[in-house]
């Protein structure tokens, strides 16, 4: 799913699921979930660039507070993931871990199973929590490799 857009490098955008195998049963919301739990915990780590936190400041302060879900938080950025939003040690890890396939499989492995696909997947805090253990890990296995 990775490109690159003058300089920048795109990990994910939203439209680029629901406009190929989405479910035409889910509401389009489900697209999101999947990047905002990412870029959630992305956050929650202090991975993100100042480009980002300016740009998003109230937006972070209100996720923090859990005010507003992952999924408004990646509709918020239309739903993209992008090597701006990162620090360098952020686009690393992301490059490494989203951008080579392992995020989504962590995530089909720990939220998705037994379900259709990872579009069904129930944005909650609960579900951020359980895909946050699995993201921490292997951020500290990551660590450890470029170490």
């Amino acid at each position: 799913m990775e490109t690159s857009t003058q300089g920048n490098r795109v990990y994910d955008r939203a439209k680029e699921h629901f406009l190929k195998d989405f479910p035409a049963s889910l509401p389009i919301e489900q697209a999101y979930v999947h990047i905002g739990m990412f870029l959630g915990w992305m956050i929650e780590n202090d991975l993100c660039s100042e480009f980002f936190i300016e740009e998003c400041e109230t937006q972070i302060y209100r996720f923090k507070r859990r005010e507003i879900s992952c999924t408004v938080l990646s509709e918020i950025w239309d739903g993209y993931l992008g090597s701006d939003l990162f620090t360098e040690k952020g686009n690393m890890f992301c490059f490494y871990y989203y951008g080579g396939g392992l995020y989504k499989k962590d995530y089909q492995n720990t939220l998705a199973k037994g379900l259709p696909s990872i579009y069904h997947v129930v944005d909650s805090w609960e579900n951020f929590a359980e895909i946050g253990k699995v993201l921490s890990l292997r951020y500290l296995d990551w660590e450890r490799l470029v170490s």
